[in-house]
Parts: structure tokens; sequence; C-alpha cells
């Protein structure tokens, strides 16, 4: 358990490195990457379809803090936390030049340290673009949530799962490390030169562990046919074919297996009365 608990850890310490090393060019790589663009917009939309107005969210790997200026300006307040302390550099100097102190607050934090927040009750806890995939204990975190939230409180998480379509079809080129990558215990990732491990969870996985007190409000699958974010140039290359299979996704996202068959899912659970 102690070797388990500082793998856990280290591998943390090592994706906080490997953003903080990316924090300074880090919205411009998401404004210049359309699919990045068009999965932000699909998450903000689940946040808000499920949000009661001037909620009060808590953000889990927040970044610099896109995700957590949208909802401030939307009337929500916003307690970000990140193990990236470069990331949470970049957004406290948007909170000054933006005056929205008040509306958002940062704090450094490891997913499996948030129960440690005190006197603090929230309407919405949040997680973006597969930031829980950097645990391998993703049950630790999750049950951590329902004592954060008030009564009918929402969670909204977009997370990675074991099949991706697009991973897959990298078996016609007859590449079955990428195809089958998400099936292992623990994937190597690589960002700015630094290395740790992702870990990838079905949504079965969330929903088992969150039954007892949580029902699932919305379920969606995101980038299925629509190429993944690595997969940017695709988008800038034949707009119209990505307009169209956006659509396309639109329209079965929501059905089975397309919810476990996607690069991303978009999942919002409540919190039983």
């Amino acid at each position: 358990m102690q070797q388990a608990s500082f793998n856990m850890i280290d591998n943390e310490i090592k994706a906080g490195e490997a953003f903080s090393k990316q924090s300074f060019v880090f919205d411009k790589l998401n404004a210049e990457n359309k699919v990045s663009q068009y999965m932000r917009t699909i998450f903000r939309q689940e946040v808000s379809a499920h949000a009661k107005p001037q909620s009060i969210i808590l953000e889990l790997n927040c970044g610099t803090g896109l995700d957590a200026i949208y909802f401030a300006e939307h009337g929500h307040f916003v307690l970000a936390t990140d193990i990236s302390q470069g990331m949470l550099q970049q957004l406290d100097k948007k909170i000054s030049e933006q005056n929205l102190h008040g509306k958002i607050i940062t704090q450094h934090s490891s997913f499996h340290d948030i129960d440690k927040i005190q006197n603090k009750k929230f309407d919405h806890i949040i997680s973006n673009f597969g930031g829980l995939n950097c645990t391998n204990d993703l049950q630790d975190v999750l049950l951590k949530f329902s004592p954060l939230l008030q009564d009918g409180g929402k969670i909204t998480l977009m997370i990675m799962p074991k099949i991706c379509l697009w991973e897959i079809a990298a078996l016609l080129k007859g590449n079955f490390k990428t195809a089958f990558r998400r099936f292992k215990n623990g994937t190597p990732a690589n960002v700015e030169g630094i290395q740790f491990l992702c870990y990838y969870y079905n949504p079965s996985y969330v929903i088992k562990t969150l039954k007892k007190e949580f029902e699932v409000l919305s379920l969606r699958g995101v980038c299925i046919f629509a190429p993944p974010e690595a997969h940017k140039h695709f988008a800038e290359r034949f707009p119209k074919l990505f307009s169209f299979l956006c659509k396309v996704d639109k329209a079965i996202g929501k059905k089975f297996p397309f919810t476990y068959c996607c690069d991303h899912y978009v999942i919002t659970l409540k919190k039983k009365l």
C-alpha cells in the first residue's frame, strides 16, 4: 500500500511538472487547436445545462483557468485547483488582470487531497480534458466528492475511456502499440519532455463507484468519429468533413456503445437527496 501510494503521488508530481513547463504556451496551443475548442465547448454546454445559477464550483485540474474564467463570467464562483504550480500562476495573473478576485480562488492541490478543503460545500464539481486520467486510483478521488457537495449537488467530468476508435484504427497501419495502449495498466504520456502515466476508465467504473449516492443525469461520447485532440491538422485540412463528423457525433453520442467507444466521454451525476 505504501509503495502504491508513493507511485501515485510520484506520478502526479511528474504530471504537475510537465504541465507547469507547458503552462506558458498552453493557451496558445488551445487557441490553435479546433478540436480542443470543440471539446471545450461541449464540456461548457454540459456544465451550463445542469448548473444552477450562481453555483459554487470546485474545479479539478483547472489548468490556466480557461473554464474557470468562463464560468466566473457567467455568474458562478469557482475554487480552481491543480497539481501544477505553473498553471495556477498563469491563472492568478489572469485573475488580477481581469479583476476576477472574489469570483475565482486558486488552490494548489492533488485530486487526492480535496477532502482537506475546509468549511466549504459546493454545488458542482467539474473536471475537464481527462485530467482525472492522471491518477491510478480514480475510485479514491470519486469517493471524496459526496461530502464536499450540497444535497442535490452535481458532478460533471470529462474522462478518457479504454476504447478510442481513432486509436483502434491504427491497426490498419499495423500499429498495435497505439491501437491497444489504453488497455495497459498505465500508459506513458510525454509532455514537454517529462514522462508520466495515464490510466483509462470506462463510464461503468464511475457509475459503479458512485451508484450508492449519485444518479446519472447525462452521458455522452466525445470525439467518436470526429478526430481526437492530437489530430488537429485533420480539422484544419478538412474543415467541412470535420464539421460533418461533429454532427454525426452529436447525433449518436448519447447512445451505447458510443458512450464507451470515444476519445473522451462527459458524464454528469447528481447527489441523491
